[in-house]
């Protein structure tokens, strides 16, 4: 999950990294209350998931209260790379004297993290990147063991920043890469990262988490008013609902539906820990879409439960406004109490993914070739 740069710097600032002063609008009239009360000169950023804002227009100057509700009008609402910008962030302008660039990610052929730095940061660093990538240092920290500041000043110094920024930048280094073990980051990022004539301030902020991770950090989840789906629907072309409990087990499904001959009508993921009402709030999803022929509920159950799914099952079926044809493959934790319940209610399941997949493919045929 990706958290807007407001609420990444709110992380920063408290985890030691310096951020300049800045406020949330959500209308040109605030941008106007927050400039004035600022009394200083303003950046006014567009507050979007996507790069790329500055060069869309995202990012614009203010001298002065009038300028700020001025430009505020003009970036709320505008779409950069289809997202619509909802909300601003008013932030002081900074004396900018150079741009660095930080990040820390996941390196996933390495199988470990990976620290990136570069002494010219800023928008063009994706050219950079391609036309020198000489100056960009690359690091990698060792994973199982304690990330130190001396590291962290031997990064800086390969930077070939002066001698007096070492120290503060090493700083600025080792604080990042706490923040990226510390929240389970995916990236941590700070672009750029600015010498002022008061030292070095993030002017921008990127913080990316691991959506499996989210639990361990509600705090960071309530300052998004976020609130995790209960399960991930996403419509396709066919006419045979497919539902799994975990993303990769969906896909799998899917893949065995369109290996016999068959066309996905949905990608609908429960999740690995899905509950009873979980189950029948998929089943109730897909059993109201009308280009939905046959249902394929694909369960390996782990923390999801067999009689559970079972329980969710029986229940939404007799919800049902219109019949669809279901064909389950349930097996894994409690799989015998859940096929009990199955079999009782008269609705046939199989053990083999194959198997059901097959049928469901077959069973669909047979009511296309009745219409």
């Amino acid at each position: 999950m990706r958290f807007f740069e407001n609420v990444a710097k709110k992380v920063f600032n408290k985890e030691g990294i310096t951020i300049l002063e800045g406020h949330v609008a959500y209308s040109p009239e605030e941008a106007v209350a927050i400039c004035s009360e600022m009394g200083v000169p303003v950046v006014v950023k567009a507050q979007v998931l996507t790069g790329g804002r500055g060069k869309a227009g995202g990012v614009k100057f203010a001298d002065n209260p009038g300028e700020a509700l001025k430009v505020a009008d003009e970036i709320l609402g505008m779409e950069i790379k289809g997202e619509k910008v909802r909300h601003l962030l008013i932030e002081e302008k900074a004396d900018i004297l150079n741009e660095y660039f930080l990040s820390i990610s996941i390196d996933r052929a390495e199988k470990r993290p990976l620290i990136m730095v570069s002494k010219e940061g800023g928008v063009e660093i994706e050219n950079l990147a391609k036309t020198n990538p000489e100056k960009i240092i690359k690091y990698y920290p060792q994973p199982l063991i304690e990330f130190l500041p001396y590291e962290a000043r031997e990064i800086a110094r390969k930077m070939d920043v002066p001698s007096e920024l070492i120290s503060q930048m090493g700083d600025v280094i080792w604080k990042l890469y706490q923040i990226f073990e510390k929240y389970d980051c995916e990236v941590a990022e700070i672009n750029p990262l600015v010498l002022t004539p008061d030292g070095l301030i993030a002017a921008d902020a990127k913080m990316e988490v691991e959506n499996d991770a989210l639990y361990r950090h509600e705090d960071l989840v309530s300052m998004l008013h976020y609130k995790k789906k209960a399960v991930d629907f996403v419509k396709l072309d066919g006419d045979i609902a497919v539902i799994g409990n975990g993303a990769g087990l969906t896909l799998t499904a899917m893949d065995m539906i369109k290996l016999n001959g068959g066309e996905p009508a949905t990608f609908l993921d429960i999740g690995g820990g899905a509950s009873e009402q979980i189950i029948n709030q998929a089943l109730n999803i897909v059993l109201n879409y009308d280009p939905v022929k046959v249902v394929f509920l694909n369960v390996l159950g782990g923390i999801t439960k067999a009689d559970d799914v079972a329980h969710g099952v029986i229940k939404a079926l007799e919800q049902a406004d219109r019949e669809v044809h279901i064909v389950i493959r349930l097996t894994g934790t409690n799989e015998k109490e859940g096929q009990r319940l199955l079999e009782e209610a008269g609705i046939p399941y199989e053990i083999s993914m194959e198997k059901a997949a097959k049928k469901a493919v077959d069973l669909c045929n047979e009511l296309k070739a009745e219409e």
